[in-house]
């Protein structure tokens, strides 16, 4: 499967690391080649302690590594006494980006929101990730609990304490709310949960199993997967519950829905015959149409990317499993790093996923176009880490 009471939780983003450069590169473009782009280059001085690990961070998930000031593309200097004071120029067009103090918040947001202002200053660039939050799965297979956090992993709080089964968390776009699975009626359930107030309710309690929920991207639809007809099959709702309505009807399970940006359409993974596709069918209703992911067998959770020009997916690969992206058309799909899971960032070119280490999981964040990844920080006191949701 795929994707209370607690105040409201505030978030932010990251920034990233390494290597030298031996050619100064032209700004990230939004069209990009994934798995086979090279980095951006900046050097940074200082910045100290916590403040340059955080910068470092933040923008390593976003496609940058740091060097000397001679070979960097842009310049970053401050210093961090007490508050943050931080500054970007590009010195081939001698022109300062970004020059400002930062205060009112821990130095670890200050440097956050200082990214932000530097990534969406760059021309053709996305707007920075630093400021968002994830949402996933804490704990193991018989007792987990949702958690919020930071994109970097920091300040993560339980939404749920329902000391059972949980997955499958699902952010309601634009919205401080969840959908999630959960046992804690003693039976598969879909619940949602609204993280400003605290209030949840169970919001799918058919015969059967109810899973894998996705909001719509204006949030008054719920795509999910419900086996109370006998078959596992894909149906849609009103966010309210009403007007549920069937999109598939066969013997193959369907599992993992998401929608395309337009909400037009509605992916998912079916598996017949142990054989695994990505289908998508349109959100109304109609015929079936099948992804091709060429190069990659059984895809799997998939996850379409908020510009609309890509799918994330799970590819089970000889002992393992692959995060794999591929054109929302179809295509040749491209494999990137090992993993579960992946779930993309509001820019479309970072992904969150679950990657098995010693037994348990941990979250780590990939850039795709350049293939560069960081495990975000250890939780404490939660176990394992996996499943996760990027808010948008």
């Amino acid at each position: 499967m795929k994707r209370t009471l607690f105040p409201c939780i505030s978030f932010i983003l990251l920034i990233a690391t390494t290597v030298l450069a031996e050619e100064v590169l032209p700004p990230i473009r939004r069209t990009y080649e994934p798995g086979n782009t090279k980095p951006i280059f900046v050097s940074m001085s200082g910045l100290t302690g916590e403040a340059a690990a955080t910068l470092q961070f933040d923008l390593y998930v976003q496609g940058f590594a740091f060097t000397n000031a001679e070979s960097a593309q842009y310049l970053i200097s401050g210093s961090n006494n007490g508050n943050l004071q931080a500054r970007a120029v590009d010195p081939q067009n001698k022109s300062t980006l970004v020059s400002k103090a930062y205060s009112g918040a821990s130095l670890r947001r200050q440097v956050h929101a200082f990214a932000d202002d530097f990534v969406g200053a760059l021309p053709q660039h996305a707007k920075g990730i630093a400021k968002t939050q994830i949402a996933f799965k804490g704990g193991g297979d018989n007792t987990s609990e949702i958690y919020i956090a930071d994109f970097d992993g920091h300040n993560a709080q339980a939404v749920t304490k329902d000391n059972d089964r949980v997955a499958a968390p699902s952010w309601v776009p634009g919205s401080m709310a969840l959908y999630y699975v959960s046992y804690k009626l003693s039976h598969l359930d879909i619940f949602y949960h609204n993280l400003a107030t605290g209030a949840r309710r169970a919001f799918a309690r058919y015969g059967g199993s109810n899973m894998s929920p996705a909001a719509s991207p204006g949030g008054a639809r719920v795509a999910m997967i419900l086996s109370k007809d006998g078959w596992t099959d894909l149906y849609v709702c009103n966010a309210d519950g009403s007007n549920l309505k069937r999109l598939t009807k066969s013997p193959q399970d369907e599992s993992s829905p998401c929608w395309s940006p337009d909400g037009k359409w509605i992916c998912f993974a079916a598996k017949e015959r142990e054989r695994r596709t990505l289908c998508k069918v349109p959100a109304s209703g109609g015929a079936l149409q099948q992804i091709g992911t060429s190069g990659m067998p059984s895809p799997s959770e998939p996850d379409w990317s908020p510009d609309g020009e890509w799918i994330a997916f799970t590819a089970q690969y000889r002992s393992g499993f692959q995060i794999c992206v591929v054109p929302s058309k179809g295509g040749t799909a491209i494999s990137l790093v090992e993993g579960e899971d992946p779930s993309w960032a509001p820019n479309s070119r970072t992904l969150a996923f679950g990657r098995r280490h010693g037994g348990q999981y941990v979250l780590s964040l990939l850039d795709v176009p350049t293939k560069q990844h960081k495990d975000v920080s250890r939780i404490s006191g939660i176990s394992s880490q996996s499943q996760p949701s990027w808010a948008k």
